[in-house]
This record gives C-alpha cells, sequence and structure tokens, in this order.
C-alpha cells in the first residue's frame, strides 16, 4: 500500500495484478488499482481533475488527464472520504504510476495533491524496482 498527504489530503493507493485479464504471451498485462482520498484538514473540497503518468519497464510513458475519476468529482467534507477502483493495460510485465489530483477548497483556492508513485509487478517476472 502506498500512502501520501498533500495539504491535509491523504491519497492511499493498493495496487493489484489483474491474471485473468492479463495475457502475457501477447504482452498484455493489466492491474486495478484502489485509491482512498481522504480530507484529514478542516476544509471541504472538491477533486476537479486529475493527471496520471503511467511508465512501463521499456521506459513508455502514457499520460493521462481527464476531469474528475470514474466520472466524479467528488466533494469532501473535513473528516470524509472517496474510494474507487480503477486500473490500466501496459506491454511490459512492470511499471510505476505517479500523478496529481487539481482540488479546489471552498475558498475557491485550487492545488495540487501529490498521488504517491506506486510500483506495478506482474507475477510473471522476478520482482524489480520502478
Amino acid at each position: 500500500m502506498y500512502s501520501h498527504t498533500t495539504q491535509d489530503i491523504r491519497i492511499t493507493v493498493q495496487p493489484y495484478y489483474l491474471d485473468d485479464q492479463s495475457s502475457p504471451s501477447e504482452e498484455h498485462y493489466v492491474w486495478a488499482y484502489h485509491v482512498k482520498i481522504e480530507n484529514v484538514g478542516e476544509r471541504t473540497v472538491q477533486l476537479l481533475k486529475r493527471h496520471w503518468q503511467i511508465t512501463d519497464a521499456r521506459g513508455c510513458i502514457q499520460e493521462v488527464r481527464g476531469s474528475g475519476v470514474v466520472g466524479e468529482q467528488p466533494v469532501l467534507e473535513p473528516g470524509e472520504s472517496f474510494e474507487y477502483t480503477s486500473g490500466t493495460p501496459l506491454a511490459a510485465p512492470s511499471g510505476v504510476m505517479v500523478g496529481t489530483y487539481e482540488m479546489e477548497a471552498d475558498s475557491g483556492e485550487r492545488f495540487d495533491v501529490d498521488i504517491p508513485p506506486f510500483s506495478l509487478d506482474s507475477p510473471h517476472q522476478p520482482v524489480q524496482l520502478n
């Protein structure tokens, strides 16, 4: 599990390999990742946008940008959290993901929250540092 807090917003990510959706013989590897976004501060915030950088073991980089997460732009009151699960395919048996969420406080201030880098490792190769 990977966790990081930026400006009172804690992001925790748990990736897991999806063997039933992967086909190593066709160089197709799929992971899901579960994200928990917690407002541990004293102001209300809304998640507006996401930005991911996904790098596979071969150095191929994918950039993903968009509004919200899983079709939502959740509002988090102090003490509230939002959880979702998403996924990503790679053409290599390992990689790393990192990113940011753009948030807006109830004051109108916008700020980025860091998503901690997390490793995507398949059981089809020896574990390596990404």
